[in-house]
């Protein structure tokens, strides 16, 4: 064995695990496993998880709320300022500000990441090029999947168009998109998935970003969807217009959702920080009701999006701390709720991002977390540490804090 880690938490109440990792894989999983091996992990009872998956971020405009802040806490001056600062953005400068998001996100136990990369005439490939270089290089440490991600828009930015087909041809993962802000946005779904099909990549869509529900475009997206056979192959971010919307319609969305097996991607940082800015007394939550999407079979998971700047001038790249701030804003806190949160930062984004041999069990890619908490059902509300973080079966991360308390 390459790895071996004794006596782990995988479910509670039942017996503490033994695990056998070799060539990357997990080999064994038992109660007690015997055998020599190259490194071992004394987990004690610690709780092990599959590792954490970063579903929706934008590494290449981290760290950047210093330079130009977003003072109103709207989405339109978020957009304005970031817009105004890209064109002074140089390669050096994205990359050594998203090395270090990336490294926050890494250090807080992700094993897969999908970040979206900007694009357009003012600025070029300059990030683009940038978060692909990072790709290579972090390859070991984590699985990144690219967005080609036109922020702003594609028939507003002349140009913008012959661009998307380029990222396509120097490695995109996933063709991105953002029909609100975008003219007319059921036309700049129409090319997206004409780009994504021409080159059979999934699609993620920047969707519905708003606090009414006047203008959406998610139900000609599920018909698209359904229409070329991309069911289970579409994610949306953002997506907090359907908090807005009447119960009857609402429904009627879902429905077509779970037909088209949208996947969702709640951001309830930046959502809770830009959304219901203009209400003037009871205000909003404005985050897209993941209650309701989970409970009808819509595949949910939940991202970061931002980390400082304009659109979330917060935040250290925890997804528990993420998983954490929705249990009450999305009211999951219940006995029977609260077990359903930790599946959105691991299995669902795993699912939605398509990944291949993903999960704690034999078989499986040895991407693994061992969190310095003992209980499974507690394993988000203790905010525990990350112990060790795995990577293809080799230890990438460890943390080893201790806390005196002196009387």
């Amino acid at each position: 064995m390459d790895l071996l880690i004794k006596q782990a938490r995988i479910k509670d109440g039942e017996p503490l695990q033994d695990v056998a990792i070799e060539n990357g894989k997990i080999i064994e999983i038992a109660p007690q496993i015997s055998g020599e091996a190259q490194e071992v992990i004394e987990a004690n009872g610690r709780v092990l998880i599959p590792g954490l998956v970063e579903s929706h971020i934008h590494l290449d405009k981290a760290l950047i709320a210093d330079r130009e802040p977003n003072k109103s806490g709207t989405l339109q001056e978020a957009i304005q300022v970031t817009a105004k600062l890209k064109p002074t953005f140089t390669e050096e400068d994205i990359y050594e500000r998203a090395k270090k998001a990336l490294e926050m996100i890494i250090s807080h136990g992700a094993t897969a990441v999908r970040t979206h990369a900007e694009f357009d005439p003012a600025q070029g490939f300059t990030g683009f090029n940038t978060i692909m270089k990072l790709k290579e290089e972090y390859k070991e440490l984590i699985d990144m999947q690219v967005v080609a991600f036109p922020q702003e828009g594609i028939f507003k930015a002349p140009g913008t168009e012959a661009m998307m087909y380029e990222a396509m041809e120097m490695g995109a993962d996933v063709v991105g998109g953002i029909p609100y802000n975008d003219a007319p946005a059921n036309e700049h779904i129409d090319l997206i998935f004409e780009i994504a099909k021409k080159y059979d990549k999934d699609i993620d869509l920047h969707q519905d970003f708003a606090d009414e529900a006047d203008n959406t475009s998610i139900e000609y997206l599920c018909e698209k969807t359904i229409k070329e056979g991309y069911e289970g192959r579409v994610s949306v971010g953002h997506l907090t217009a359907l908090h807005a919307m009447e119960p009857e319609r609402l429904q009627k969305v879902i429905d077509l959702m779970v037909q088209a097996k949208i996947n969702v991607m709640p951001l309830p940082a930046t959502d809770l920080h830009l959304g219901a800015r203009n209400d003037k007394y009871n205000v909003r939550r404005a985050v897209t009701p993941i209650r309701k999407l989970r409970d009808a079979g819509v595949n949910v998971s939940l991202g970061t999006n931002n980390i400082r700047n304009g659109f979330t001038p917060y935040g250290n790249g925890d997804l528990i701390q993420i998983a954490m701030l929705t249990v009450p804003v999305g009211h999951l806190g219940g006995a029977d709720d609260l077990p359903t949160v930790l599946p959105m930062i691991t299995e669902n984004p795993a699912k939605a991002l398509g990944l291949k041999d993903y999960g704690l069990a034999v078989g499986k890619k040895a991407d693994l977390v061992l969190l310095d908490t003992k209980a499974v059902a507690t394993a988000l509300i203790d905010f525990p540490e990350r112990s060790y973080v795995i990577k293809n079966g080799k230890i990438t991360v460890k943390v080893d804090k201790k806390v005196t308390i002196v009387k």
